[in-house]
C-alpha cells in the first residue's frame, strides 16, 4: 500500500473515531461510508438490514464472487484515551474497533478498484448493529446473500496483545456463541423486621448466583468451554424493606452447539427447582446473540495462504476466545473464515482506553484484497 493511501485510511479512521454511534443508529457511519464509496467509484446499496451498506465491484469475465465483511457501530462506554481523535459523543466510543474495520474495508475497496489483475465480483458488506444487537440477521433477513451473491465470505476483527499486523488464523472454533441472560424472581414484599410475612426474592437470587456455576464445575465436560457471568443484580429501593423482585442478567459463551443445548436446559432446571424451594417465582429468559464463530479446515487454510502469500506474518497456534462475534451467522450460511489481525500493545477490547492501532490498517486492508483475490481464483 502507497503511503498516500495510508495516510488517507489514518484520517477516515480518526474520524470515525470521533464520531461514534450506537448500534442501529449508524446513520451518519454510513452516509460516511457512502461518500467514500462514491469518490472510488464503486456503486452500492444502501439500508440493508437497517444502516447496512454493500457495494459490489465486478470486473473480467469471471462469475466467481466472495464477500467481505466489516462492523460499524459503538458502544455506550465513555472515552478515556486522551487522544486528539477522541469520541466527540458523550458515553459512546469505538471501543471495539469497528471503525478501523470499517476502513480496512474502504481500504480493501480502493486496493481492488485499483488493480486490473483480478476476475469475479467483490461484495463490501458494511454492517450495522454487531453489538448485540443481531445486524447479520437483519442484513440476511434483507436478502443480503440473494440480492449480493457471494461463494464464500471473509471478515477479520482486531486483536489486542497479538504482534500488529500478525493474522491469526484458527481452524475450527473461532469464538463463541454467546446469549444474553435473564432471570426475574418474584416474591412478596414487606417489612424486613417482619420476613415470615414475606416471600423473600433475595434468597433465591443467592442460591442462583452460585448455583448456576455447578453447571460450569459439575456438569460440563472439563474439555468443553463454557462460561456463564451474573453481571448485574437489581432488587429493592429502601433497606428496611423487602422487594418482591429481583433481576438478575448476565451472559453465556461456549464453543459446541450441543453443549449450549445443554446448558440452557441446566439453567432452567436449576432456575425451577429452587422457585419450588423458596416459594417463588422465577423466569427465565435466554436470548441468543451469535452462534459460535467456526472457520472450515479449507477455508481457513486459503485464508493463512492469502496473509503469506501477501507477505502478512501468520499464526495458527492460538486457542479460540470466549468472546462472541455476529459474523458467525454468515458463516452458518457461506463458507468462509474469520481471523484475528493483531492490534498491538494495547488496551483490551470494550476497555475505555483501548484505541485501534492506525500502524495496521495497511496490513488489514491487504489482507481483505488478498483473501478475496485467493477466493476468486480458487
Amino acid at each position: 500500500m502507497d503511503h498516500a493511501l495510508a495516510e488517507t485510511l489514518t484520517a477516515w479512521r480518526r474520524h470515525l473515531h470521533a464520531h461514534p454511534e450506537l448500534s442501529t443508529e449508524e446513520r451518519e457511519t454510513a452516509r460516511f461510508v457512502c461518500e467514500r464509496l462514491a469518490s472510488l467509484g464503486i456503486p452500492f446499496t444502501a439500508g440493508v438490514g437497517g444502516h447496512g451498506v454493500v457495494a459490489t465491484l465486478t470486473r473480467g469475465a469471471s462469475n466467481r464472487s466472495v464477500g467481505l465483511r466489516a462492523d460499524m457501530d459503538a458502544l455506550p462506554i465513555a472515552e478515556a484515551t486522551g487522544v486528539a481523535h477522541a469520541s466527540t459523543a458523550p458515553g459512546v466510543m469505538h471501543a471495539c474497533g469497528h471503525d478501523g474495520h470499517t476502513t480496512s474495508l474502504l481500504g480493501a475497496a480502493a486496493l481492488l478498484a485499483r488493480d486490473p489483475s483480478w476476475s469475479g465480483t467483490v461484495q463490501f458488506v458494511f454492517q450495522p448493529a454487531e453489538e448485540g444487537a443481531g445486524g447479520a440477521k437483519a442484513m440476511l433477513a434483507d436478502g443480503l446473500l440473494a440480492r449480493f451473491p457471494m461463494e464464500r465470505i471473509f471478515g477479520y476483527h482486531n486483536w489486542p496483545g497479538l504482534p500488529a499486523g500478525t493474522v491469526m488464523v484458527h481452524d475450527g472454533p473461532v469464538m463463541a456463541a454467546g446469549a444474553r441472560l435473564e432471570f426475574r424472581i418474584r416474591g412478596r414484599s414487606g417489612h424486613a423486621a417482619l420476613p415470615h410475612e414475606t416471600r423473600d426474592p433475595m434468597i433465591p437470587a443467592a442460591h442462583l448466583l452460585l448455583a448456576v456455576q455447578s453447571i460450569v464445575s459439575r456438569e460440563t465436560s472439563p474439555l468443553d468451554a463454557v462460561v456463564i457471568s451474573i453481571a448485574t443484580i437489581q432488587a429493592g429501593s429502601a433497606a428496611n424493606q423487602i422487594p418482591d423482585e429481583a433481576v438478575m442478567r448476565g451472559t453465556m459463551r461456549n464453543l459446541r452447539e450441543a453443549v449450549r443445548d445443554a446448558t440452557e436446559a441446566a439453567l432452567h432446571r436449576i432456575s425451577a427447582g429452587l422457585a419450588q424451594t423458596f416459594g417463588v417465582t422465577i423466569d427465565v429468559a435466554i436470548r441468543r446473540g451469535t452462534a459460535v464463530t467456526f472457520n472450515r479446515p479449507a477455508d481457513a487454510a486459503l485464508a493463512a495462504e492469502a496473509a503469506a502469500g501477501a507477505g502478512l506474518a501468520v499464526r495458527r497456534d492460538l486457542p479460540a476466545a470466549m468472546t462472541g462475534e455476529d459474523f458467525s451467522w454468515f458463516l452458518l450460511e457461506r463458507p468462509g473464515a474469520f481471523v484475528w489481525i493483531g492490534n498491538g500493545d494495547t488496551p483490551g477490547l470494550h476497555n475505555a482506553g483501548y484505541d485501534f492501532n492506525d500502524a495496521i490498517l495497511p496490513a488489514a486492508a491487504t489482507y481483505l484484497a488478498a483473501v478475496a483475490r485467493k477466493a476468486l481464483g480458487g
